[in-house]
């Protein structure tokens, strides 16, 4: 009887497999390679669901300390896990691992582990004022800036005046302190220009007004308005006010915070005003880029002949 050929049939059907084999190390290979986590720190939340928009694809949350990054408060957070937001209540106890990286936040791996008995009176905001919208008439608002001064909304006529909303204790990265750096992006830009420089105003209006008094404001936006290495706040000024002044301008906006549980909860309102007085356009959420707006700034720019 003849031997059969085994390791020749070995052979061949080892070279068969090779290029399965070898696809398959490529895409661990690949898969390493695409992720670069180097940037990342994460940490573990622990909280209660206030309110879930599933249009902004965000969460807010009133979380415990978050060891090594913030103490107690309710924040909104982008939540990266599509699944929950089909799920997800107000009410609801959840674990997660909030990831921070660079300017970006979000939330992963989030488990319900309590539901909520009830649906929270506390989750939804009250609801405002209808948002201003594009030809709307800007009220003459008045607040204070950050040299104790009172300022009004008309002084601004005859100029683009930009308008944003932050308040100096938001830890989140992509939140105020965006709107912080988009706007000294924009003011660096606006410099570059005198003639833009002339026709324009930018103005920071703090949502906690019983903290953010004109001396925190002016040191906040220290560090954003500088001029020859001394601070300049004559072209972006830093406003507070009474609780009822910032109300009444978030409100026309459309912009929506509340207190719970002794923190801040809010969404996000940038607004572009035209030089007689009328809102050009509302920039919703943290998408919005420095080009964009000063493309649009510049498109608004008054005439001499205006």
């Amino acid at each position: 009887m003849k031997a059969r050929p085994i390791p020749t049939l070995l052979s061949s059907v080892s070279f068969r497999l090779l290029p399965a084999l070898a696809l398959l190390i490529a895409c661990f290979a690949s898969a390493c390679r695409l992720v670069d986590r180097s940037n990342e720190h994460r940490y573990d939340l622990k909280g209660k669901v206030v309110s879930v928009d599933k249009g902004l694809r965000k969460v807010t949350i009133a979380h415990e300390d978050i060891a090594g990054y913030m103490s107690a408060m309710t924040m909104p957070f982008a939540l990266k896990d599509d699944w929950a937001f089909g799920v997800l209540q107000p009410g609801d106890t959840v674990n997660a691992e909030l990831v921070v990286d660079g300017g970006h936040s979000w939330l992963e791996r989030i488990v319900i582990t309590q539901e909520a008995a009830a649906a929270d009176p506390q989750a939804v905001a009250s609801a405002g004022a209808r948002e201003a919208g594009p030809g709307d008439v800007v009220p003459d608002f008045t607040l204070v800036n950050q040299d104790g001064g009172r300022i009004h909304f008309r002084q601004y006529g005859g100029k683009t005046l930009l308008l944003t909303f932050i308040y100096t204790r938001c830890p989140l990265p992509d939140y105020c302190p965006l709107m912080s750096n988009n706007f000294a992006e924009i003011e660096n830009a606006l410099r570059k220009d005198p003639a833009m420089l002339a026709k324009t105003h930018l103005v920071s209006v703090t949502i906690d007004p019983q903290n953010d008094t004109p001396q925190v404001m002016r040191a906040y936006g220290a560090q954003f308005v500088h001029e020859g290495g001394t601070e300049d706040f004559s072209h972006w000024e830093m406003a507070t006010g009474s609780v009822d002044e910032v109300k009444k301008v978030a409100e026309f906006f459309g912009l929506r915070y509340w207190q719970e549980s002794g923190q801040i909860v809010h969404s996000l309102r940038t607004a572009l005003i035209g030089s007689d007085g009328r809102v050009l356009k509302v920039y919703r959420g943290n998408d919005w880029k420095p080009e964009q707006v000063l493309v649009d700034m510049n498109a608004a720019r008054p005439t001499s002949a205006d």
